[in-house]
């Protein structure tokens, strides 16, 4: 028996997976899939949760699927989704198919949900005089405020002055309205839920007995009846002041030398004479309200610091009402009449006394947030029926709860229908990004920057926080601050080069950013993070490192004899003038040694002389090699000076991992999600010309070739170094064929 049979026996799905970045991935291929999604183990998903912000894909689905609305989207939300979507249509596998309006016949409607959705589906459709349609799209759902604009009642609790029938319980819901707010109903209308209406109803009570509490004690509580609020008012705005006065009077009965301290020093005084003083300043309010003697009253008129005059005249007509000094408790009857013209601390003391109960009941104010109605409106509604009104309405509103929430869960079932299959298969699994049939839900859209076009470009919030991350990828990105003309949006964007090289890649270089929608920006690199980019690059690193360190010896060189040249020649002009102005006699010309210039010319021989044998060395030592063994010595030298630097970039091109830089967009990926040297090729598109494209190799304005003049030195340079060869002894030709010993015989012995 097979292993998938044994598991089908046993109520365990099937899964298929399929292999791309370096990982195995669920392959999500039908209905059953998605149904089973609980049952994947979340150490083989891909993703364990995203943002709901900052993704090329529906808002509002992601809205819909979060749950708990903390703005991201974990694997148990996810399961739950899609759990439902599928409990919710005849044949799950029609989620796989997706499309922008959801069959009405596709519905399940074999359940009591999948009835009422069938029939909210319809009702919608209806409103929207659609009533034949045989499928309802995104867009028909999206408007139920226009369907819900068209009831009553739409279930959602929160009940408009227009649902009620009668004007009373209109104006009703009005005056809740403006002294508690109001709440959006379904249909956009702001209305009232039932604790609005038991909130108003409780501080219409606890106002009235607030205010009936002063009734019954006015004489206590209101000492001057309907002008006691304006009273306190006045007292309220100097009692602080009123009271240091008091205290400063006391302190100098104390002891008369305090005084001259709390009248203010006359360096005080002196200070306010070098500033634009105003009547009413802080630096004039915060000196004494009056001069300070010992059981001095209170002047009310004159002496009084002229900050707090104004404060002062209206608390003494007032004063005058609640301690009269004629006995006489009257409004002063003319301007001349003003009331006290003094007040004593006994006189203050009492009058702040016959406040006080006032100010308790004051404090004790209860319904605040109804008291804009006034208290007559307030006794008015208060016997009336106008709550039992209210809140059968709105258990009217709330009997149609299940209805008016399968309209809502229509829209939810159609977005689910359109996206969740998308969702998934760059959550569950990054099938979208690696087998690019269509963009990833985390691409923003494509860099056109240095004839390359970047198709890994993720959207970023804080570039320092995600450089610091993402740097950890091992990719070479290159941060973008995006903006339109014209408009006050901006984007920053973080673009992975995957292609090419990075020799003209620096901070300030522009390009164009094309978002998913089509729309262009202006694209300013800001921040490098550098890595390899290509196995091309590091092949020719090394000798662009060599080519630049010539190239810059050759530059500080001819700087050097550019500035040796110009001080001779100033010292030169210089020693002219000098001699312009004390003429010598001309010195004797120093006579012409020849042996100092027969010792550099052949310093010059030698040093030409070991060049050559140098380079004649290395020709002889190659031509002497077989035709086989020559191409060995260049791939040796090649691997040699190249070898490095391509084992070291393959190795971090190797390490590439798609991860850190969704992390640090604030997704959770789960798995290493290579981005190997292929795959990474074909995220940038490196400028080549089009197939079969006719091309002219004629450039007017092209700089001479160094052929004309390197191939001429060359030969002359291989010609010295042959000459050089022979003339040091190195070659030596045996054209004489070397003769056999003679073989000399033996002299005849002498004669004896």
């Amino acid at each position: 028996m097979s292993g998938s049979v044994q598991a089908q026996e046993a109520g365990r799905h099937v899964w298929r997976f399929f292999r791309a970045g370096g990982f195995d991935q669920v392959n999500l291929a039908s209905g059953a899939d998605l149904a089973a999604l609980d049952q994947l183990d979340q150490k083989l998903w891909v993703a364990l949760s995203c943002p709901t912000k900052g993704l090329e894909f529906d808002s509002k689905t992601l809205d819909l699927i979060d749950t708990d609305k903390d703005g991201r989207i974990r694997v148990p939300e996810i399961i739950v989704a899609a759990k439902w979507a599928c409990a919710n249509l005849k044949n799950p596998d029609d989620l796989a198919k997706g499309g922008e309006a959801l069959p009405l016949g596709a519905i399940n409607d074999a359940t009591d949900e999948g009835k009422q959705l069938l029939a909210s589906a319809r009702r919608i459709l209806a409103s929207l005089g659609k009533a034949d349609a045989p499928a309802i799209s995104v867009a028909d759902t999206t408007d139920t405020a226009r369907v819900f604009a068209q009831t009553r009642f739409n279930g959602d609790g929160v009940v408009p002055a227009d649902a009620a029938d009668d004007a009373a319980t209109q104006a009703l819901v009005v005056d809740i309205i403006a002294c508690l707010g109001g709440e959006r109903d379904r249909s956009g209308k702001p209305g009232i839920t039932q604790a609005k209406v038991d909130q108003f109803f409780a501080d219409l009570a606890a106002y009235s007995a607030w205010q009936k509490q002063a009734e019954d004690a006015a004489g206590v509580v209101l000492p001057l009846g309907g002008s006691t609020a304006a009273a306190f008012d006045a007292l309220k705005a100097v009692r602080a002041k009123v009271d240091d006065y008091f205290a400063r009077c006391r302190l100098v009965a104390f002891d008369a030398r305090a005084g001259g301290v709390l009248n203010r020093a006359e360096a005080d005084f002196a200070a306010l004479a070098a500033k634009d003083l105003s009547a009413a300043g802080a630096e004039v309010a915060s000196f004494p309200l009056a001069k300070v003697e010992a059981g001095k009253p209170l002047p009310l008129g004159e002496g009084v610091n002229p900050a707090w005059a104004g404060a002062i005249a209206n608390l003494r007509l007032w004063a005058g009402r609640l301690c009269p000094a004629r006995g006489a408790e009257a409004p002063p009857t003319s301007s001349l009449d003003q009331g006290k013209a003094s007040l004593t601390a006994e006189e203050w003391a009492a009058v702040t006394a016959k406040l006080a109960p006032y100010e308790a009941w004051l404090g004790a104010k209860a319904g605040a947030s109804v008291e804009k109605l006034g208290l007559p409106r307030i006794r008015e509604i208060l016997p009336g029926k106008g709550k039992e009104a209210l809140t059968t309405l709105i258990a009217q509103d709330r009997a149609l709860e299940p209805e008016m929430n399968a309209i809502v869960a229509v829209e939810r079932l159609a977005r689910y229908y359109r996206d969740l299959y998308q969702l998934l298969n760059n959550f569950v699994a990054f099938a979208d990004f690696y087998s690019r049939q269509r963009k990833a839900v985390f691409q923003a859209g494509t860099l056109y920057l240095d004839g390359r076009s970047c198709e890994l470009c993720v959207r970023v919030d804080d570039m320092a926080k995600h450089g610091a991350l993402a740097s950890l990828s091992k990719t070479y990105l290159a941060y973008c601050d995006c903006t339109r003309k014209g408009s006050a949006e901006k984007m920053t964007i973080a673009a992975a080069f995957t292609g090419g090289d990075s020799d003209h890649l620096m901070v300030g270089r522009n390009g164009v950013f094309y978002d998913r929608k089509g729309q262009d920006w202006d694209a300013t690199i800001t921040k490098l993070v550098e890595h390899p980019i290509s196995i091309r690059q590091a092949i020719m690193a090394p000798y662009k490192r060599i080519a630049r360190m010539i190239g810059e010896q050759i530059e500080k060189f001819a700087a050097a004899r550019d500035k040796a040249v110009t001080d001779k020649a100033a010292a030169g002009i210089g020693d002219a003038a000098k001699a312009v102005e004390a003429p010598k006699p001309p010195a004797a010309p120093a006579p012409f040694d020849i042996a100092k210039f027969a010792g550099i010319f052949a310093a010059i021989g030698l040093a030409l002389g070991a060049i050559g044998t140098a380079l004649a060395a290395v020709v002889s030592g190659f031509l002497s090699l077989t035709c086989w063994q020559m191409p060995l010595v260049i791939l040796g030298i090649f691997v040699l000076i190249s070898g490095p630097s391509v084992i070291l970039a393959w190795l971090k091109l190797r390490q590439r991992d798609l991860g850190p830089i969704l992390d640090a967009s604030g997704w959770a990926v789960n798995a290493r999600a290579r981005i190997n040297i292929p795959f990474g090729g074909a995220l940038t598109g490196v400028a080549k010309l089009p197939p079969n494209a006719q091309r002219s190799l004629v450039d007017p304005y092209a700089q001479r070739s160094p052929a004309r003049w390197l191939v001429p030195l060359l030969i002359v340079l291989a010609l010295a170094g042959c000459v050089a060869y022979w003339y040091f002894g190195y070659y030596k030709p045996s054209l004489e064929k070397k003769e056999a010993p003679k073989v000399e015989a033996p002299k005849d012995a002498a004669p004896k």
